[in-house]
């Protein structure tokens, strides 16, 4: 293809993009003609996705600045603007919010909230240039009350629930959409490391332990009926394409914790006690 044709191909950039959801988006994109910038800071994910159609690797660190400033001008110098920004960059940690290490809290929203306002604010130019989208990769769990031993990703994805409205209602005025993408449970790398992490979190707790494990063997019961991460695909192509997008997309949320939400706080806290068998002390 011709540098000309290339610069006027539609064209994302997308953190996460080695990853389960971010690398399916990628493939999917790419195969439907886009230029898809797929970027992470795992070599051998990133070597894998490069070999896909249409997909350009970047290494990008998005709880550095510097690096996701340089991958910005990188990505400048060969497309004149980006139709879409979508942000799949994101860590899981499990643990008690009485408990668990400043450090490991500070690094879930290093990446999953500051790694995202960095990535939009750097490649804005680029967005702004052809009127593109950005895409906001929430969770169910950002607009459904929080549960226990999962507050620090709970915290990231609330935040980026409300980070993303504030963004949405300001950018509207430039003529840039901010849409919010809402995955239930899914098939990916990060769910494959829960029951890692729950262990972790079990062996090191001093009020929680049996309260933790009684918990993971039904969090793994219900990551059992996840989701493949074509339906995510689907969803960000639609947010990218569609020609009205809606502001949040909400994929496949878990019937059980989508039901909770809806309950009296006083009625869930007693149900989610009774169904735990346990107070954890």
């Amino acid at each position: 293809m011709s540098d000309r044709k290339q610069r006027n191909q539609q064209a994302v950039f997308i953190t996460g993009g080695a990853g389960g959801l971010g690398g399916a988006a990628a493939k999917y994109l790419g195969e439907r003609g886009w230029r898809v910038f797929a970027a992470d800071c795992v070599e051998e994910a990133l070597a894998r996705i490069g070999k896909e159609r249409n997909v350009t690797p970047v290494h990008v660190d998005v709880t550095d600045a510097a690096s996701v400033e340089a991958a910005a001008r990188s990505v400048a110098k060969r497309v004149d603007g980006l139709d879409g920004v979508v942000n799949f960059a994101g860590i899981l940690a499990i643990g008690s919010l009485i408990e668990i290490p400043e450090e490991a809290l500070r690094r879930v929203l290093d990446v999953n909230v500051m790694g995202t306002f960095r990535v939009n604010r750097a490649f804005f130019p680029l967005v702004l240039a052809r009127k593109g989208r950005i895409v906001n990769i929430s969770s169910e769990t950002g607009w459904q009350s929080g549960m226990p031993f999962n507050g620090p990703y709970g915290m990231s994805k609330h935040a980026i629930e409300a980070y993303s409205d504030s963004l949405r209602r300001e950018l509207m005025f430039l003529g840039v959409s901010v849409i919010k993408i809402q995955p239930g449970p899914f098939k990916t790398e990060m769910v494959a490391g829960i029951e890692r992490n729950f262990a972790r979190a079990a062996k090191e707790s001093r009020h929680f332990g049996k309260l933790l494990r009684s918990v993971k063997g039904m969090t793994l019961a219900e990551q059992k009926k996840a989701h493949d991460p074509i339906l995510i695909a689907e969803t960000v192509h639609t947010a990218l394409t569609a020609r009205h997008p809606a502001a949040a997309y909400s994929v496949k949320p878990d019937p059980g914790r989508a039901a909770m939400h809806l309950l009296p706080d006083r009625v869930a806290d007693a149900l989610l006690e009774w169904v735990l068998g346990t107070r954890g002390r």
